[in-house]
């Protein structure tokens, strides 16, 4: 295993941060890990990095164990914590062979070069960090991670500030590192992990919730189905919520909504006769699959 916790408890001041939590990864896979904000993810990854000490329980990286080999298992990991820590004072060419020099890489200028074409920083790489806009100073946080190629890449929302066409990009490298690398990516963005990852782990108040693939994980909390209403004009929806088959409303745009159903039968002459008697027109009627922001909601709320 790349990746192995068991039994993993932290414990601050006798506030549970981390409770009981046990997980494998292996080579090769890329696994997103998600949960609310305070449910344990950083200091999950805090510890899986040796930065602080579990209170209890067994991690280890490719066969290190954390505590007993903290500087093996640091030489194995790639780490682009939420809070990207850069030098800002250095250009970004001059602070990757810095990094480069930290870790005795043997070829540190064809190998700056390289991660500064893989992450797009051509351009940017004679520029003062501090010059370079949020989306580029991520870049260069996952250039800086991915140095010296780690086995294991630790990523805590690695694609906050990137524009549309840099997550396509970020995206794409990400999925070719995770071919022979494990990968795990801890992101508040559902979308980025249906097209990232290939496992889902969830944990919620110091828990782990769910730990399954993603068609597995949606499958599993989906008791109904899903429909996607639109209609013509911003309206009372009281109706569409007291319909006995609609087990609750999600609000997409002003006039779009997400209808969970609590039956696995097709509703939808159901909601087009209510919208009907409520002189409402309806612009759009479909049925939508479970997403894992659906099963995220369910196992968190």
């Amino acid at each position: 295993m790349s990746v192995s916790v068991q039994n993993l408890t932290k414990n601050y001041s006798g506030q549970l941060a981390v409770n009981n939590v046990s997980f494998d990864i292996k080579p090769g896979e890329i696994v997103g890990f998600l949960g609310p904000n305070g449910a344990g993810k950083t200091t999950t990854m805090k510890i899986l990095t040796c930065f602080i000490p579990q209170t209890s329980g067994n991690v280890s990286v490719c066969g290190y164990d954390v505590v007993k080999d903290p500087l093996k298992v640091r030489k194995l990991i790639g780490y682009l914590p939420e809070h990207n820590p850069l030098y800002k004072e250095m250009y970004v060419k001059e602070y990757l062979n810095f990094v480069a020099g930290l870790y005795k890489i043997k070829n540190k200028k064809s190998r700056v070069a390289e991660l500064v074409e893989m992450t797009g920083l051509g351009k940017e790489q004679h520029k003062l960090i501090s010059a370079l806009s949020k989306g580029y100073r991520q870049r260069v946080g996952l250039a800086q991670s991915m140095l010296h190629d780690p086995k294991v890449l630790i990523l805590d929302e690695p694609t906050s500030g990137l524009d549309p066409n840099q997550l396509v990009e970020i995206r794409s490298l990400i999925k070719e590192f995770g071919k022979e690398k494990t990968v795990i990516f801890s992101t508040h963005i559902m979308q980025e992990v249906q097209a990232i990852c290939d496992r889902v782990l969830i944990i919620n108040s110091g828990k782990l919730v769910a730990d399954d693939n993603i068609n597995a994980l949606t499958a599993k909390v989906a008791t109904g189905r899903c429909f996607i209403v639109e209609l013509k004009d911003s309206e009372d929806i009281k109706f569409l919520k007291q319909l006995p088959v609609v087990e609750d409303v999600k609000q997409l745009a002003n006039n779009k909504f997400k209808l969970f159903s609590n039956t696995n039968k097709d509703i939808r002459e159901d909601i087009f006769t209510a919208v009907t008697q409520n002189s409402g027109i309806l612009l759009e009627l479909t049925e939508d699959a479970s997403t894992v922001e659906d099963a995220f909601q369910k196992l968190t709320k």
